[in-house]
């Protein structure tokens, strides 16, 4: 921890305090798509004090190491495909049900539900092929890659090539979250919403809050993992 200043990168103090990951998203900071920004930079966008962000990380730092966090890359996508995936897979539609339902009786004396559902149904359009390609593509090859002893010939070659298609439309979906975000004020209920509204708000806020868990796991933690691992093998082959 004392190695952590305020010029460290979110992503870099993701890795280095495991679980910190929900005490930056309580302060609105971005660990995952913007992980690569200063905490100084992040906070100043902000109006946030840095040194009050290292405190908090502080304070969770005698924390347990989340299992996934030692994991090999191929345990990884395992878990991320059994729990973010699965998640996705089962929220998305039930989501898109509700936010029909909540613009169509709502929808007239409150307008920016229209752009709200057009928002949320553009995210899911993004999601769905994003994972059937982790699914059907990259995370199959990451496993084989896992189990290899020398480095497996791929038909996209190295796999920071996927690699890097992946991180642009966690880019792509983080924008879109953003624009999620400002559109229902931190995702508020107004006071004459209806428990289907608060369902549906409370519904989008943990698809954001979980879609940025997902996209740290797979940017700062599977993805660098993987170009060190091909890399290893790649030496060992030649």
């Amino acid at each position: 921890m004392s190695a952590l200043t305020a010029s460290t990168s979110l992503a870099e103090i993701t890795r280095a305090v495991p679980g910190s990951e929900r005490t930056l998203e309580s302060f609105g900071l971005d660990y995952c798509c913007g992980g690569a920004r200063s905490l100084t930079d992040a906070c100043k966008a902000l109006d946030l004090d840095p040194s009050t962000v290292l405190e908090a990380v502080q304070a969770i730092h005698a924390q347990p190491t989340p299992e996934w966090a030692s994991m090999t890359p191929g345990a990884l996508v395992d878990h991320i495909e059994a729990t973010h995936h699965a998640y996705l897979h089962a929220e998305l539609p039930r989501l898109s049900a509700l936010a029909e339902k909540v613009t169509g009786v709502h929808g007239a004396h409150h307008p920016e539900l229209v752009e709200i559902q057009q928002t949320y149904e553009a995210i899911r359009a993004d999601l769905e092929p994003h994972l059937a390609k982790e699914e059907r593509v990259l995370f199959p090859m990451i496993r084989e890659l896992d189990h290899a002893t020398t480095a497996p010939q791929f038909h996209c070659g190295s796999l920071q090539n996927p690699i890097s298609m992946m991180m642009r439309e966690h880019d792509m979906v983080g924008d879109l979250l953003a624009t999620l975000h400002r559109l229902t004020a931190g995702y508020q209920t107004p006071a004459d919403g209806c428990a289907s509204y608060q369902a549906l708000f409370d519904g989008l806020a943990h698809l954001e809050a979980d879609t940025h868990r997902h996209v740290h796991k797979e940017n700062n933690v599977l993805f660098p993992a993987v170009v060190t691992l091909e890399a290893e093998l790649d030496a060992r082959t030649r």
